[in-house]
């Protein structure tokens, strides 16, 4: 195996903004394939969130973003277990690209739980008969339904959607690398989007 260099740590730093021993690690893992360590550190990613998930957020921020023009804003609030994590530059970056993502994307809610059930049943009939207007099978109905309504939550949860900066990756990726990077249970907890006129 050939040995890693300081500018493949470097690059692939940039890319997932994971720590540079995890970097080097990744690297050395995937036999310096940068995709593949990519791979390995969004994983490594999940399994650190999934450890921090029960920890209590009672820290954060409330974080803004303004368009331009002053027509389009949003307000998000974004949890951590500490002050000090609250404060740390990475954190108060991702709660402006969370913020600037809110407003350019205009999500439903946080996740799919957050939807409320007379929207979920309205779209579930909505693509029914979407279904059947296709000549489907009766059998086929609900089950192409449920495909159409997974494709709705990924429209329309925050954390399912690709993020607006790097639709490489979605908003869940983007905090599991923080959680990852930061050592602390995160959560987006709301948002509010608001545009003149709406």
């Amino acid at each position: 195996m050939s040995e890693i260099s300081a500018s493949q740590v470097k690059e692939l730093r940039e890319k997932t903004g994971a720590g540079m021993m995890d970097c080097k690690q990744a690297l050395k893992e995937n036999d310096g394939d940068m995709s593949k360590a990519i791979d390995y550190l969004r994983k490594k990613g999940l399994a650190t969130a999934a450890k921090r998930a029960g920890r209590a957020t009672t820290e954060g921020v409330i974080q803004t973003y303004i368009h331009h023009d002053g027509k389009l804003g949003a307000m998000v609030e974004i949890d951590c277990e500490t002050d000090f994590v609250a404060k740390s530059p990475d954190f108060i970056e991702f709660s402006k690209g969370v913020a600037m993502h809110v407003a350019a994307r205009s999500p439903i809610s946080v996740s799919a739980d957050g939807i409320p059930k007379e929207i979920i049943e309205k779209e579930m009939e909505i693509y029914r008969e979407q279904v059947r207007a296709m000549g489907k099978p009766e059998k086929m109905i609900d089950k192409i339904a449920e495909g159409k309504l997974s494709k709705f939550y990924k429209e329309s949860c925050l954390l399912e959607q690709e993020y607006v900066q790097d639709p490489n990756v979605t908003i869940q990726d983007l905090l599991n690398g923080l959680i990852a990077k930061i050592g602390e249970n995160i959560t987006i907890k709301r948002f509010a989007r608001f545009k003149i006129g709406e």
